[in-house]
Order: C-alpha cells, then structure tokens, then sequence
C-alpha cells in the first residue's frame, strides 16, 4: 500500500496546521506524506508555534505558508480541517475531520503550549487510525 497522504488546513497555516504537519512528520516520519496549507495564508510563520515546538524537539522553521489548492486536496487521503469554514473545498471518497482548537495567533507561549499539546494527542490517534 501507498504511503497516506494527510492534508492540514488551517486559515493562515501559520500556527495550528504547522504543528500538526510537524508532529506528524516527527511521530509518523516517512509513513505519511504530510501537506499543509492556508485558505488565505500568512506571510510567515508564527513564531510562537516555532518556539512551542522547539520546546518538545520538533523543528518547524523551514516551514512556509502555503495557499490552499484543490490539486492538494485531491491528492491527499484524509483532510484535516481547523477553522478554515467555507473555504475548504469538499471532494466526496475523502475523509475529513475538523479539528476545533484555539488559534495561537496573537497568544503568548503560555497559550500556546496547551494547544501544542492537544495537536500532539490528535496527531497520535489519527496515525494510530491509519495504520
């Protein structure tokens, strides 16, 4: 079997997306091909994300915002939604889970490290879904 492919969508992917892409790739490493995107992306990423995960050894700072494509979505096999709403395009056979977690934008590292660790824990059970 193919490697799965697993799509973050967030509306900046600047914060929660990356971390769930970053985990994933820690936890699952060549496994999962992991993709994340923004329905209408930052220009950086945040760095308190950054941080939050160099705190658990996850390095996230090469990673960039990227705008969200239908071509990513089509390709990807589950499809991880975080507030993007309306603007995340529905292809049916797909399988999607929208994951309700604050946004860091504009928080401290305090605020931060929660929602960290809550992405961790979700990132665990779907790969634990996938295998």
């Amino acid at each position: 079997m193919s490697r799965p492919t697993v799509l973050f969508v967030c509306v900046h992917n600047a914060g929660r997306s990356q971390m769930a892409a970053g985990w994933l790739q820690h936890l699952a490493g060549d496994r999962v091909e992991v993709l994340s995107a923004g329905s209408a992306p930052a220009e950086t990423i945040n760095p308190v994300a950054v941080e939050a995960m160099a705190e658990v050894g996850v390095d996230i700072t090469a990673a960039t915002p990227k705008v969200l494509t239908d071509a990513a979505v089509q390709e990807s096999d589950v499809v991880v939604t975080m507030g993007c709403g309306d603007a995340c395009p529905f292809y049916p056979g797909k399988r999607y889970e929208d994951w309700k977690l604050d946004d860091p934008a504009g928080q401290g590292i305090d605020a931060v490290r929660p929602i960290r660790d809550e992405i961790k824990r979700r990132v665990e059970e779907l790969i634990a879904s996938l295998a």
